[in-house]
């Protein structure tokens, strides 16, 4: 009885358990950025992608967009979209880079409509580091240095 009752105990877990759907391998990603340009993933094809997960009051994420914007201003084969993963109003998050230029679009995605083909981040910041034939390369969940991204680009 003790058996049938926690087989019946580990199935209802199993089947109550949220089911995600896998990341694709080369996830699209539109959005209208920030300053209201529209844009498409697809059209960074032959290019790196850094797409960086971040808030505007997450302490680690503030201290990579500095270096991410570096990174990418030096390395011509390198292009960003920086995601604020934020239920901040749009107006305060425009206010947040003003102070903190980054030189990279930003688009804001809110947790109730999160991306389609993204998975939605464990915790922030959280970059995907997209290969130029648009296929994900490599995830990163915390900050990422130009060490880290170099070695996952191989230069």
């Amino acid at each position: 009885m003790k058996l049938l009752l926690s087989s019946l105990m580990l199935a209802a877990c199993v089947l109550a358990a949220p089911v995600y759907a896998a990341m694709p391998a080369q996830p699209s990603l539109k959005v209208t950025t920030l300053d209201g340009k529209p844009y498409d993933l697809a059209s960074q094809r032959g290019h790196w992608v850094i797409v960086n997960f971040w808030a505007t009051w997450c302490a680690p994420c503030i201290k990579e967009l500095p270096d991410i914007a570096h990174f990418v201003a030096t390395h011509p084969n390198v292009r960003a979209i920086g995601i604020a993963y934020d239920d901040t109003d749009p107006a305060d998050i425009r206010a947040f880079l003003e102070k903190h230029p980054v030189g990279f679009p930003v688009a804001q995605v809110t947790m109730d409509k999160p991306l389609t083909d993204f998975d939605e981040p464990l915790g922030l910041p959280t970059t995907w580091l997209i290969a130029p034939d648009g296929k994900v390369a490599k995830h990163f969940m915390g900050p990422v240095t130009s060490a880290s991204l170099s070695a996952a680009i191989g230069n």
